[in-house]
């Protein structure tokens, strides 16, 4: 079962009226990274790859990927899972939003990887909603306790 925006308000923090969606809440834009040298993923570990926040309340986007950190600090309560989708609008500028499954436990102000396809570029202003994140009902055995949990 996917749960009402409204409900999401009690586990989603600095949410606005106009974000909050029959399904889910918008999401908005607080920091725009490029990524600065290589990752590597090995079974004996990772690389996470150094970033450079792109310093502007506008940002315009050359096609590739960037990294956007969201303004929401979110938690995800035992019970359920997030998924967060690109807006539609984000799509129709020639642009979207990967993002991993946001486990049960999880919280912090997370982020996703913003491809910019559109040869033109893209410009995007901090606070703009780019994506909506849902939160399905889940029976979980436990919770995250990841690296990234409480990521700021």
């Amino acid at each position: 079962m996917i749960w009402s925006g409204k409900e999401l308000t009690k586990w989603i923090s600095n949410v606005g009226v106009e974000q909050i969606q029959p399904n889910g809440i918008d999401l908005t834009v607080r920091e725009i990274y490029t990524f600065e040298g290589s990752g590597a993923l090995m079974r004996s570990g990772r690389q996470i790859p150094k970033y450079r926040e792109l310093r502007s309340d506008t940002w315009f986007l050359d096609v590739g990927a960037y990294l956007v950190r969201y303004n929401e600090y979110i938690r995800i309560p035992q019970n359920a899972v997030a998924i967060v989708l690109p807006r539609s609008s984000l799509l129709r500028m020639g642009a979207t939003i990967y993002t991993a499954l946001w486990d049960s436990g999880y919280e912090g102000r997370g982020i996703g990887l913003l491809q910019v396809f559109n040869p033109k570029g893209i410009r995007l202003e901090r606070g703009a909603r780019i994506a909506q994140i849902i939160f399905i009902s889940a029976r979980s055995s436990g919770v995250y306790t990841g690296r990234w949990k409480g990521e700021k």
